[in-house]
């Protein structure tokens, strides 16, 4: 909750495909405010309109990104958008989703993710001539995208496949033959028809795109005269659900995918699934989805491995990833965090257990019953302060913990506290929430984190640079009370690890998802993709304390801030 790191790629994005005489920048617009807690300082959304883009971002939250004019110049029954949290040492407007390019077609693209191999793919961009504006992943996954169908483009007509050089990328084997989820072959590729790509020219380049780029990534995009695809990255690290409802007095449906099923199910979408990791989902109008297999031909599957902290902390409760309930997994971290109490501090004196708002209440509830403790709510909190962990700064967030928290004195006053947050970070905020109880009365405070300690970065789309920063990194698990002195709590508590995974993965066996491995590379320093090693770390833990400098990370260098551009969207071919 309020003592995470700041982080670059932790966002929401969603695509709309209405029907043909519906607007897609309704749904669009309700989707970004279902997923603003995945971000909330810039947001973003682009339709198309007769062939040509329009589009409107800028830094906020959606509600003041997008009034009645703006929303009026979205036109289009079909688009995608993207709510971002800040990047490391820069919160440019510039680096505000989506993203698009005039050739081949016109094509933009929103993502949540990181890429690790990102100074070498923005070698190969610059080897292909072309320019990056800003320091944002999804601009080179936009523009690898616009190469690799453009090379469809300009290889002659053939059936099936071409060849593809080695890479160490995502580790897929040759490129698959274009066929469907269901085998079936899909139609040759051919020449420019000025109509838009062929599904098997689509496929085909983001088959290239999936071998190159290594990393956790879920991306959704829009090509003119095609229509929407939505993909991720062969392990699954980032989440990625899709549905459709019926349009309003129609029998045509209307799809929609987006980084959470919670979206979905606020704008009355049926969730059909998720996006598989590797997989590519094709959405076009008077067509059935067509889900394709980008890895279909590799010698064995790479490990599904969801991002734990998807489960923990950024999700919306309501939720469902990979066929897992988020609130379920989060009633089971409590059960386990109440056993581990029991079974290290028997004779434990806690009088009240307390969550640290929002997300940890459901595991404080559960912690509380299986410790036949009372459970209160015992801070107030003021829902027009930002969430502390995406503050782009670290003075911002201590600042921001009392204007959002106020205390219940009377939950206080005269009691042993156990606090429960979904996990701790840094440590600093906790030790302000620690010092407001004390100050409202508590005689003793505990703290309780749902989530084992941080001691490694995650360079999956959380910024935690380096292990310095990390409370529990400067701690083993014999110096816990060392740890809590730190702090100002009198006895800490971590989740332990096979706990948590055995939350998600018991959760998973009951709903019959096929889940049998997570990322937990933040608890364990187990990276699943190549190209994480003690020298990449060294250096991205150099360059983004590089970043945190005190240049103007607010100025705005797009190209359309400088010109008279009309209030409202940006329209561009």
């Amino acid at each position: 909750t309020l003592s995470k790191p700041l982080g670059p790629p932790m966002c929401g994005i969603v695509g709309v495909l209405c029907a043909d005489d519906s607007s897609a920048v309704g749904p669009l617009y309700e989707a970004l405010l279902a997923l603003q807690h995945r971000g909330q300082d810039a947001a973003g959304i682009i339709t198309e309109d007769a062939g040509r883009f329009c589009l409107h971002k800028d830094n906020g939250m959606v509600r003041d990104v997008f009034g009645p004019a703006q929303l009026t110049n979205l036109r289009g029954s079909i688009g995608i958008g993207h709510v971002r949290y800040p990047t490391a040492g820069s919160s440019s407007c510039a680096e505000a989703q989506p993203f698009y390019v005039n050739s081949p077609y016109g094509i933009t693209l929103a993502h949540n993710g990181n890429l690790v191999d990102l100074p070498t793919l923005k070698r190969d961009l610059e080897r292909e001539f072309r320019h990056l504006n800003t320091g944002s992943d999804s601009e080179v996954l936009l523009n690898l995208l616009a190469i690799e169908l453009f090379s469809n483009l300009s290889s002659p007509s053939h059936e099936g496949t071409r060849s593809v050089s080695p890479s160490s990328g995502a580790g897929a084997a040759p490129a698959p033959d274009c066929v469907d989820a269901a085998g079936r072959k899909l139609e040759s590729l051919s020449a420019f028809d000025g109509k838009g790509p062929t599904d098997a020219q689509v496929i085909l380049a983001v088959n290239e795109l999936l071998r190159r780029c290594s990393g956790g990534y879920a991306c959704v995009s829009m090509i003119i005269g095609y229509g929407l695809l939505a993909f991720r990255d062969p392990h699954g690290i980032r989440p990625l659900s899709y549905g459709r409802r019926l349009a309003e007095g129609s029998t045509e449906h209307e799809y929609m995918v987006a980084s959470e099923s919670g979206a979905l199910n606020a704008l009355g979408f049926e969730l059909l699934g998720d996006v598989p990791p590797g997989h590519l989902l094709l959405l076009r109008r008077g067509k059935e989805p067509r889900m394709h297999n980008c890895f279909a031909s590799a010698a064995a599957p790479l490990a599904h491995a969801p991002c734990v902290f998807e489960y923990v902390y950024f999700a919306r409760p309501d939720s469902v990833i990979d066929g897992i309930s988020v609130y379920r997994t989060r009633l089971r971290m409590g059960e386990k965090l109440a056993h581990l109490i029991n079974r290290t501090w028997a004779a434990h004196d806690i009088d009240v257990v307390i969550p640290v708002p929002d997300t940890a209440r459901t595991a404080a509830l559960e912690c509380a019953h299986a410790l036949d403790i009372p459970y209160r709510e015992g801070f107030m909190k003021n829902r027009y302060v930002g969430r502390t962990f995406i503050m782009p700064a670290q003075g911002l967030r201590k600042k921001s913990v009392r204007q959002k928290l106020s205390p219940i004195a009377s939950e206080f006053a005269g009691r042993n506290v156990l606090l429960v947050d979904d996990s701790i970070v840094r440590g600093t905020t906790s030790s302000q929430i620690i010092n407001m109880a004390r100050e409202a009365g508590a005689k003793r405070v505990y703290m309780a984190s749902a989530a084992p300690p941080v001691r490694y970065p995650n360079v999956y789309g959380i910024d935690m640079p380096t292990s310095a920063e990390l409370l529990a990194s400067r701690y083993s698990d014999e110096q816990m009370d060392e740890m809590a002195r730190e702090i100002g709590a009198d006895r800490i508590f971590y989740q332990e690890l096979d706990d948590l995974r055995a939350s998600i993965l018991e959760e998973a066996a009951a709903q019959g998802s096929s889940i049998r491995g997570l990322d937990c590379s933040c608890f364990d320093g187990k990276y699943v993709t190549e190209h994480v090693g003690a020298a990449y770390l060294q250096s991205l833990a150099q360059e983004r304390k590089a970043n945190r400098g005190d240049s103007d990370t607010n100025a705005c260098h797009l190209l359309y801030k400088l010109d008279p551009a009309p209030a409202g969207a940006e329209r561009a071919r």
